[in-house]
């Protein structure tokens, strides 16, 4: 009988990059891995489902599958009827630059670990913050997996991790940390195709301005891991009360 954790693997910088390569072979160490990842790179989808066109699962050997749709798609083909073995758990990454702070919103490696305990697993996303050394990430989550009791990684949540590009022996510690924020994104740059019509490129994110103490920007800048539990409820619980009492007013 097969008693190896099942790993369903995906990312959204797309099934060649080295992240996601580089991850599948530390967690083949010890368990099983199915990878479904898209077929190029789609950062920044955030948790967008393509629900215009077929999806079309392109088998690539090894339990390897690539698809022409998002990382969100990915995760919910394979555990929503494409794939008859049981999963234990998502992994998603690891992905090239970090996820820190506001970043989960628009990120795609976030959005296939979020689709993930929508369809009821623990999920884990990972970052490497930088491009170098994603063995030092690909490490950590091993790690994290093999060791981590079952009531840590809840179905309701998953983990946000984000790791320094620093060699493995460098790495001072992992803290646990909420989100900070990000300033406003710089402005749209304006330019041309080679026939004169005007094209624009999306700005370069914010500079970190809430990366104080006990942020995960704070863990990183520091040389640390920083593991953030996150949920997708967004709810300003803070603001109820005021908005409740707004809308009483006569």
């Amino acid at each position: 009988m097969n008693n190896k954790l099942h790993i369903l693997l995906s990312n959204d910088d797309g099934i060649r990059a080295e992240g996601i390569q580089t991850l599948a072979k530390e967690l083949r160490k010890f368990a099983k891995v199915t990878i479904f990842a898209p077929d190029r790179n789609r950062s920044a989808a955030s948790g967008s489902l393509t629900l215009t066109n077929p999806l079309r699962p392109q088998n690539m050997g090894n339990d390897d599958y690539c698809l022409n749709g998002t990382p969100a798609d990915c995760v919910h083909l394979a555990l929503n009827g494409f794939l008859t073995e049981k999963v234990d758990v998502v992994v998603s990454g690891i992905n090239h630059g970090a996820n820190l702070g506001d970043d989960v919103l628009y990120s795609g490696t976030v959005a296939a670990a979020l689709e993930g305990r929508h369809l009821g697993l623990p999920a884990i996303a990972v970052s490497l913050v930088g491009d170098k050394h994603y063995a030092t990430a690909a490490q950590i989550v091993a790690e994290l997996l093999q060791k981590a009791p079952k009531d840590v990684l809840k179905p309701q949540e998953i983990l946000n991790i984000n790791v320094p590009d620093l060699p493995r022996d460098q790495i001072k510690g992992i803290k646990v940390c909420r989100l900070g924020a990000r300033s406003s994104a710089a402005q749209i740059i304006a330019t041309e195709d080679p026939r004169g019509d005007k094209v624009y490129w999306i700005g370069a994110p914010g500079e970190p301005k809430d990366c104080e103490d006990g942020t995960d920007f704070c863990a990183v800048e520091n040389g640390f891991v920083s593991i953030t539990p996150i949920q997708p409820d967004m709810t300003a619980y803070q603001s109820l009360t005021q908005v409740s009492e707004w809308l009483l007013k006569e």
